[in-house]
C-alpha cells in the first residue's frame, strides 16, 4: 500500500540555516534512492541533497532562497510500503531500516575566500580519493606571491575525487573536490543484502560509478575548465552523459551556476553556443596588443653565460605587476616634504621610549600623516568598479616589506584610529612576519592605500605600480639635504624627503594628485596642522 512519507534535510555536519540554490524536482515526478533534490551551498561548500526513499512527488515544501537546517522538511513522497511483498523482492527500492541511519550526500568543497587573490597555484594535493576527511583536516596547498595557505575541509566526510592537480591555478569558488557526507550505513561483511543495496553502493567505501563517456557527437571537452565550472555533480554527470563542455557555458542560476536546463539548452543547440572568442579573452587579459614577439636570442654566441630559474614568488608578482601596469593609465607626480623638525621629533620619541623598546621610523609617521589626507581627499581612498567608484570609510595603509623572498605588502587597519607608537610597533611585528614568512593572508588583504618606501637605500624619484584595486600607491625615497631659501634672502640647510605619487588617471586628475602631494608633504613639515 502506498503511504506518504516525509523526506527531511539529512547531516550536513555544523551547518545551519543554509540557503537553498536550486531545486532539482517538482510535483508529479518519479524519483529513485539517491536521485538529487535539490542543492544548497555554504560559505564552504556545495552540495546537492539526495533522496533516501523512492517513489512520487506529492508536494515540494522548499524554494529557491530558502534557509534550511538538518531536519528541515524538504518534501512529501508518496512511497510504497516495504512491508509489501511485490516491493519487498526489491531491495534498491526499499532498502531494510537497519541499513541505514541518513543518506549520503555529494558535497562539492570550494576554495573559500582567499581575500583578493586569485589564480594562485597549488603546490601540494594533501588527500587522495578514499581519504575519510574531517572537518578542518587541510586538504590542498597554495601559495601567492605573499603567502602559502592550507585549505581545509568545511565538513566531514570521505573524498570521493579530486579535482585539482598541483600546478593548477585556482581563485575563489573552483572545484577542489567531491566529499560523500552524512551518515551513512555501516554494513558488516556478512550482511546479506549489503551488495544490493542503494545505500551499500553510495557510501564512502565503494567508488561510484564512473561518468559517462560523452557521446560521439560531442566535442573535445577541456577538463581543466569542465572541473572548474560553477555546477553541482548532478549536473556534471549529466553533461558528461550529453558530451557537453561546462566550460563553454555561462550559468543562469543564482551566483552564476550552472544548472541543468543551461547543459540541456547548450546540448540542443551543439556547438552554436557563443563563447568568448581569443581576441576578447587577450583584451581582457591586457595582451593581443598587437605587438612584434619577443626576440628569442642565443646569448651563448657572444659569450658565457648562466642561466638561473626566476623565483617563484617573482613570477607571480611579475604577472599582478604587469597587469597593473597595463591596465591602469598610471600618472606620477613628485614633490618634496621638508622633514627637517618631524626628524628631530622621531629621534626624541625614540630616546623617551627606548626602555619600551620602541623605535619608530619615518613610515610610521608617513603612515599616520596618508589617513589625514585621505580623509581630505577622499577619491584616492578608493576602488573603481565598472562605472562606480567605491569610496571606503575605513583607512587600512599598505606598506612595502622587504623579505628574502620578495617584497610583500603587509596592511595596518584602521590606521587612522591609532597612535603613531601604536602604528610602528604593528609596522614591526608584521615586517617580522613577513621576514620569516608567516603572514596570514588576512594581515595583507583590504588595504586601500599603499606606501612604497625605499628607505635609506637610496634614489631620489622613481614610478611605484599601483596595487590594484587601489587607485594610487605613495612612493618615498632616501631623504638628503637640501639647502633652501623660502624668502629669497637668506637660505638653511633642511632634510628633504623625495615624494613620488603614482595615481589612476581614470579616477585622479592631476590638479587634484598636486593638491593631495602638497598637503601631504605639508603635514610632515608640521604634523600641528591635523589639530586644525
Amino acid at each position: 500500500m502506498a503511504t506518504i512519507k516525509e523526506i527531511k534535510v539529512p547531516d550536513i555536519g555544523d551547518f545551519n540555516d543554509v540557503p537553498v540554490i536550486e531545486v532539482l524536482i517538482q510535483a508529479g515526478d518519479t524519483i529513485k534512492v539517491e536521485d538529487p533534490l535539490i542543492t544548497i551551498e555554504s560559505d564552504k561548500a556545495t552540495m546537492e541533497v539526495p533522496s533516501s526513499e523512492a517513489g512520487v512527488v506529492k508536494e515540494v515544501k522548499i524554494k529557491v532562497g530558502d534557509k534550511v537546517s538538518q531536519g528541515g522538511l524538504i518534501l512529501l513522497l508518496e512511497s510504497t510500503d516495504a512491508g509489501e511483498p511485490a516491493v519487498a523482492s526489491v531491495p534498491t527500492v526499499s532498502p531494510p531500516p537497519a541499513a541505514v541511519s541518513a543518506p549520503a550526500g555529494v558535497a562539492e568543497v570550494r576554495v573559500p575566500d582567499i581575500g583578493d587573490f586569485t589564480d594562485v597555484p597549488v603546490i601540494e594535493v594533501l588527500v587522495k580519493p578514499g581519504d575519510s576527511v574531517k572537518a578542518e583536516d587541510p586538504l590542498i596547498t597554495l601559495e601567492s606571491d605573499k603567502a602559502t595557505m592550507e585549505v581545509p575541509a568545511p565538513l566531514g566526510g570521505v573524498v570521493q575525487e579530486i579535482l585539482v592537480r598541483v600546478g593548477d591555478s585556482v581563485s575563489e569558488g573552483a572545484v577542489i573536490l567531491t566529499l560523500v557526507t552524512g551518515a551513512v550505513s555501516t554494513v558488516t561483511s556478512s550482511a546479506p543484502v549489503a551488495a544490493t543495496s542503494p545505500t551499500t553502493n553510495a557510501s564512502p567505501a565503494t567508488p561510484l560509478p564512473s561518468p559517462v563517456a560523452p557521446t560521439a557527437a560531442a566535442g573535445v571537452i577541456d577538463e581543466t575548465a569542465f572541473r572548474l565550472a560553477y555546477a553541482g555533480p548532478a549536473v556534471r554527470k549529466l553533461a558528461r552523459e550529453l558530451g557537453v563542455d561546462l566550460g563553454k557555458l555561462t550559468g543562469t542560476g543564482d551566483k552564476g551556476r550552472i544548472i541543468r536546463q543551461d547543459v540541456e539548452a547548450f546540448a540542443k543547440r551543439g556547438d552554436s553556443a557563443p563563447t568568448p572568442s581569443a581576441s576578447a579573452s587577450a583584451s581582457a587579459s591586457g595582451a593581443g596588443l598587437d605587438l612584434l614577439p619577443w626576440p628569442k636570442v642565443d646569448f651563448t654566441k657572444f659569450g658565457a653565460i648562466e642561466t638561473r630559474p626566476l623565483a617563484r614568488i617573482k613570477k607571480i608578482s611579475a604577472a599582478n605587476l604587469h597587469r597593473n601596469w597595463v591596465m591602469i593609465p598610471h600618472v606620477t607626480t613628485h614633490d618634496d616634504a621638508d622633514i627637517t623638525d618631524l626628524e628631530a621629533f622621531r629621534v626624541q620619541l625614540n630616546k623617551e621610549n627606548e626602555k619600551a623598546g620602541v623605535k619608530l621610523s619615518m613610515l610610521a609617521f608617513m603612515i599616520k600623516a596618508a589617513t589625514f589626507a585621505l580623509k581630505k581627499f577622499p577619491e584616492f581612498n578608493a576602488s573603481l568598479d565598472g562605472d562606480n567608484l567605491i569610496l571606503k570609510q575605513y583607512y587600512h595603509i599598505g606598506f612595502a616589506a622587504d623579505t628574502p623572498n620578495g617584497l610583500v605588502v603587509p596592511v595596518i587597519r584602521d590606521a587612522d584610529r591609532k597612535g603613531v607608537i601604536e602604528i610602528g610597533k604593528e609596522m614591526g611585528e608584521l615586517a617580522k612576519l613577513a621576514r620569516e614568512g608567516k603572514l596570514k593572508p588576512d594581515q595583507m588583504q583590504g588595504g586601500s592605500f599603499t606606501i612604497s618606501s625605499l628607505g635609506g637605500i637610496g634614489g631620489t624619484y622613481f614610478t611605484p605600480i599601483i596595487n590594484a584595486p587601489e587607485v594610487a600607491i605613495m612612493g618615498v625615497c632616501k631623504s638628503y639635504w637640501k639647502q633652501v631659501s623660502p624668502d629669497g634672502k637668506q637660505s638653511a640647510w633642511r632634510l628633504t624627503l623625495p615624494l613620488s605619487l603614482s595615481w589612476d588617471h581614470r579616477v585622479i586628475d592631476g590638479a587634484a594628485a598636486a593638491r593631495f602631494n602638497v598637503y601631504f608633504a605639508n603635514l610632515l613639515a608640521d604634523l600641528r596642522r591635523v589639530l586644525v
